[in-house]
């Protein structure tokens, strides 16, 4: 039987809450990567944050004990500075809320940046923990004038020591409703910045891992592309089993270990010691025996052949009842806590 390794040739992994949290590497994430390069599986870092320069990511994954180098790193600011540049003539002004990496990625492209909203030929937005309302206010005078929008990512929040903080999608939010506008979208779910990556890198069989479901998932199956779904961040059990069609994984796991596990364990619906049943009030009874995240994979796919949504799932045994605990499920209804109904 094949791992999951075995199918792929590059992973396209996301960092926050996949590969580390905060300053510190998720526990067996290194040894996965590491692994992964021995047998020749390249990764490639794929990360929504616009804040930090591609070199500056590469060494904090190094510092980690990730094999990284710059041209290992897609940022979402990479993919909004090639948007624009696709739609700009080159020198084109751009009026950049966000640090000075996305600053210096839009230059890298040729294009010139300006604090003059009145001149300025498209407004970019990255997260910035400085960005304040005067900035805000004129890139609303820019789009008000026509200017190209282009958001790095719409992450309403962004992980921290101190738990969720505002992300980029909120202070999107703040020029939408000022403008009424909407912009164009480079990070995850859109898929320009994971076709980029399949690009530079040549990957014919690429395998996206992430821990969050409507921007991972969704952008790696809206571009093609298979899906690990890892519950080490954001997205946790209940959400997954709610999940809508067009954000659910291929493979569900615990962690970044399980690449090394086979392939078709890893798939909602496989084959376990768990059966899952449909109940009257719609919701489902779990019962049997092993790995709680095989009680997962079992739920998912009874659940998800049925229709999906939201769904309370009830233990029968004690087995049953341990493992609805260890996967936060017990007295619990199965809904998104990331993804709008």
């Amino acid at each position: 039987m094949t791992d999951l390794l075995d199918r792929y040739d590059v992973l396209l992994a996301d960092l926050d809450g996949t590969l580390y949290r905060g300053q510190d590497a998720v526990p067996g994430a290194v040894e996965a990567v590491r692994g992964a390069a021995e047998r020749g599986v390249r990764t490639v870092y794929v990360t929504n944050n616009a804040s930090r320069r591609p070199a500056d990511v590469a060494q904090h994954l190094a510092e980690l004990g990730f094999p990284a180098d710059t041209d290992d790193v897609a940022t979402s600011s990479q993919a909004a500075a090639a948007m624009l540049a696709e739609q700009l003539p080159g020198g084109s002004p751009v009026l950049v809320v966000g640090t000075d990496a996305l600053a210096a990625e839009v230059t890298a492209t040729g294009l010139t940046v300006t604090d003059d909203p009145a001149v300025a030929a498209a407004v970019v937005q990255g997260h910035s923990p400085d960005t304040g309302w005067r900035l805000l206010a004129d890139a609303s005078v820019a789009l008000r004038r026509g200017a190209v929008w282009v958001a790095c990512n719409l992450d309403p929040t962004l992980p921290t020591e101190r738990g969720p903080l505002p992300g980029n999608g909120s202070m999107v939010s703040v020029l939408r409703t000022a403008t009424g506008l909407e912009p164009q979208v480079a990070g995850k779910p859109a898929t320009a910045q994971l076709l980029a990556a399949v690009k530079r890198t040549g990957a014919e069989r690429a395998l996206v891992v992430g821990d969050r479901l409507d921007t991972d998932i969704e952008g790696g199956r809206a571009a093609g592309l298979a899906t690990l779904l890892v519950l080490t961040g954001v997205s946790d059990a209940a959400e997954v089993l709610a999940a809508p069609p067009a954000l659910r994984p291929d493979y569900i796991a615990a962690d970044m270990g399980a690449l090394t596990a086979p392939a078709d364990e890893l798939a909602p619906g496989a084959p376990s010691a768990w059966t899952a049943q449909p109940t009257d009030d719609g919701g489902l009874r779990l019962s049997g025996g092993g790995d709680p995240l095989a009680a997962l994979r079992t739920l998912c796919g009874v659940h998800w052949d049925a229709g999906g949504g939201p769904a309370t799932v009830t233990a029968d045994g004690a087995d049953a009842t341990r493992a609805l605990a260890d996967l936060g499920l017990s007295g619990r209804t199965a809904a998104s806590a990331t993804v709008a109904p």
